[in-house]
């Protein structure tokens, strides 16, 4: 009688297409991620009870009570706060720009930002408060 020889076969599971996967979701999840760019500095708000912090800003703006203006944890000039939202919205587009103004910050100086803000292409501009 003949005897049957039985061969046996390796039984391992081809990982590459799952790895592909894994690298596919991590890129997508890399290109999608939204990156908030803070002032960089912690100011005295005013306080502001019925204050409400959009949830799509990404962008914020600190005036110190010694007239500073930060963004993007750097010191920025005031007549160039314009080129430097320019940059950062080419980067990652915004909507809405927060400004976080010292509550000793002048008066003059927010309106500055805020139409620096506006000659940027910005429209819409909250300004923070301690509440928020």
């Amino acid at each position: 009688m003949g005897r049957k020889v039985r061969v046996e076969e390796d039984a391992s599971i081809d990982m590459t297409p799952m790895l592909d996967i894994v690298f596919i979701m991590l890129i997508f999840f890399i290109v999608t991620t939204v990156f908030v760019k803070e002032a960089g500095i912690e100011v005295n708000k005013p306080n502001g009870s019925l204050a409400v912090m959009p949830k799509n800003a990404n962008i914020f703006i600190a005036i110190t009570e010694d007239g500073k203006v930060w963004i993007d944890k750097r010191p920025v000039e005031t007549e160039l706060v314009r080129s430097n939202l320019e940059r950062l919205m080419a980067e990652q587009p915004s909507d809405v720009i927060i400004i976080q103004a010292d509550k000793e910050a002048e008066h003059g100086l927010v309106i500055e930002v805020m139409d620096q803000i506006k000659a940027a292409g910005i429209d819409r501009i909250s300004i923070a408060t301690a509440g928020s």
